[in-house]
């Protein structure tokens, strides 16, 4: 017999592939295009299609290691009309997203945890425990793409508040400063400050939904 532990664990794992890391690259792939940039458009990246945005090797380490990426969306940053602020916005885009997810996630988490304690549902309870995880992968790929290290979104966005001089550095030093940031994640060195803000942000969603307690408690 299965473990549900484990069931839940590559259930995750495949919401992350086919669900999370698409509508994520797909965000990118929307604000690049309407801030005026078609290269998305023309390479098939306009599209909730998980197939589109999948990167072979990244989706088989996220599913048997825990750890991967997506297919990056390409775009052309001379046909923004602000640079910096062009592709701020495009990278701002996926994170968003993710965070939108999360806020949606939290409300039905909250919804059938309800439901299952009303009913005494142990169905309902696994479906909320989906619904938890959801919210937690969100608002760990969020705040995971927010910081502010070469190749991840926050580099971008952090890039529009800062000199040409950082920008020339930050290129010419990328490619080390991402191995040296994936040491640090792979050994483990990140993971304290990293949860710390996970765990910030899912208070953030949390308190941003208290509305829902109020109207479950008069509905049931």
């Amino acid at each position: 017999m299965l473990d549900p532990q484990k069931v839940l664990d590559y259930g995750a794992k495949l919401i992350v592939i086919f669900m999370c890391i698409p509508i994520h690259e797909y965000a990118h792939a929307w604000a690049a295009t309407k801030l005026g940039d078609e290269t998305p458009r023309y390479q098939g990246r306009l599209t909730l299609n998980p197939l589109a945005h999948l990167d072979p090797v990244g989706a088989l380490l996220i599913f048997f290691v825990g750890f991967g990426w997506g297919k990056p969306v390409q775009v052309n940053p001379i046909r923004f009309k602000q640079y910096r602020k062009g592709m701020a916005l495009t990278a701002a885009a996926g994170p968003i997203s993710n965070l939108i997810m999360a806020f949606i996630g939290i409300i039905l988490y909250k919804v059938f945890y309800v439901v299952s304690i009303v009913h005494m549902s142990e169905a309902m309870w696994y479906v909320s425990l989906i619904f938890y995880y959801f919210t937690a992968i969100n608002v760990g790929l969020a705040v995971f793409n927010l910081i502010p290290i070469p190749p991840l979104d926050g580099e971008k966005i952090i890039s529009y508040f800062t000199s040409n001089k950082v920008d020339r550095f930050m290129a010419q030093y990328q490619n080390y400063i991402a191995i040296g940031f994936m040491i640090l994640v792979v050994t483990g060195v990140l993971d304290r400050p990293i949860g710390w803000l996970q765990s910030g942000m899912f208070w953030v969603m949390d308190k941003l939904t208290f509305w829902v307690d109020p109207i479950l408690n008069a509905i049931f």
